[in-house]
């Protein structure tokens, strides 16, 4: 008998926990059972993303050793991914302005769910601004920035202690062969954590239903609808081009990541799949120093999905609203969206803290995100599984810009891909 894929068993523990869910909505000692076994392993995957991404670009730069070529890549993924994330923002509100999802909704009909654990978080981050933000990418206490899992400050520390391992020759190669080791093993243990992934995603959506059951759609359908059909759109075509561009067409990457697509939907957490993407996009064959680099970095600053979606919401918020946006006033949208989208992936919520800061700057009534949060968690998991085929995009697209994309004939990956 032949055994099924991890694809397979992710798919039938998303099925069994839609079904189970649907069962017993409305009953709450269901997701006491439940929770716990998708919080612990939500846990053991964040338990080892920092010691990955930490081992991984030490390891990368201490090979690589050239601060200018550093530099180089630095200067190239950021201007992609502003780029890209401009063009997921513009998409968003285009999609809002054709399909109009907020026109005609009855706000007396929706529920309303307390944000008011968001709203600390979004005034400490409107506080802040730009330069702050790029201020704060350097650590003070690099040990503090890993309990915090502040990822640009560790990803920054580590590119320096990666390139001070260089920078003494002989001397560093005991602590370059420490975190080679360190990363290894990180990865052998993630191999392990997978096999769990389907426990994990048949209890994390089974709570989902049984708290809010598929008929809380039903007054929002028309927003989920959109967001989905935005995404799907944006993903074909807009990537689809890029991919296309690159070499490396679209439908290969997504056969390619269709496990970790499958878990990043189903647990709606980018970080759960953190670790494989890296291994697979290596192995795929962008080089190591990049995926190290590109995959951690666009987690702050290339979550497409994520700024497509806010820009969507905010505009469906102004229109539940009656609120009749100038052509003036979208393009303010667009421009504080590019800001505040930057730099806070490690926050909780990060996508509810966004739009929290983003509407009070435009002026936007912050109580309609009330209306859309019963059903937030059912968007996230589109738009994580929208983040991660955008990260995984921008290493192929870098290498190759760098020159140095060498497809390898690893039968285990590119067998995936065919």
């Amino acid at each position: 008998m032949k055994k099924i894929s991890l694809a397979g068993q992710i798919f039938i523990g998303l099925l069994f926990g839609i079904i189970v869910g649907g069962i017993f909505y409305g009953n709450p000692e269901v997701a006491s059972y439940l929770q716990p076994i998708g919080d612990t392993f939500l846990r053991l995957i964040k338990m080892i993303v920092i010691p990955i991404v930490v081992a991984s670009i030490i390891v990368a730069v201490a090979g690589v050793g050239d601060i200018k070529q550093l530099g180089k890549i630095g200067g190239k993924t950021i201007l992609y991914f502003e780029i890209i994330t401009t063009i997921a923002i513009i998409v968003g509100i285009a999609s809002a302005n054709i399909f109009q999802p907020g026109a005609g909704v009855n706000m007396n009909q929706l529920e309303t769910t307390d944000i008011n654990s968001y709203v600390d978080t979004a005034e400490s981050q409107e506080s802040k601004t730009l330069v702050d933000k790029l201020v704060q990418i350097v650590p003070t206490n690099p040990i503090a920035a890993i309990a915090e899992g502040d990822m640009l400050a560790i990803i920054f520390f580590s590119l320096m202690f990666g390139l001070g391992i260089a920078a003494i020759g002989e001397k560093g190669k005991p602590v370059l062969a420490f975190f080679q080791g360190t990363a290894d093993a990180m990865f052998y243990i993630t191999n392990l954590i997978m096999k769990l992934a389907p426990f994990g995603v048949f209890a994390l959506i089974g709570v989902t239903v049984s708290k809010f059951g598929l008929a809380s759609l039903i007054p929002l359908g028309k927003l989920v609808l959109t967001v989905y059909g935005t995404m799907i759109f944006f993903v074909f075509a807009v990537l689809g081009i890029v991919s296309k561009m690159a070499g490396f067409g679209i439908f290969k990457l997504i056969k390619l990541l269709k496990d970790e697509l499958i878990l990043a939907f189903s647990t709606a957490s980018s970080e759960a799949v953190l670790p494989k993407i890296m291994e697979k996009m290596e192995k795929a064959g962008c080089p190591k120093h990049i995926t190290s680099f590109v995959i951690p970095t666009g987690y702050s600053f290339n979550l497409d999905g994520s700024t497509l979606y806010q820009a969507l919401a905010a505009i469906f918020i102004a229109q539940m609203y009656g609120i009749d946006m100038s052509i003036a006033d979208q393009i303010s949208l667009m421009l504080v969206l590019m800001v505040t989208s930057k730099g806070i992936a490690g926050v909780p919520g990060v996508s509810f803290v966004v739009l929290l800061a983003t509407l009070g700057t435009v002026g936007l009534p912050l109580e309609g995100l009330a209306f859309i949060a019963g059903i937030d968690r059912i968007l996230d998991m589109g738009r994580t599984a929208v983040n991660v085929v955008g990260n995984s995009l921008a290493a192929i697209v870098i290498s190759k810009w760098e020159g140095v994309f060498k497809p390898k004939q690893d039968k285990s990956v590119m067998e995936q891909a065919s």
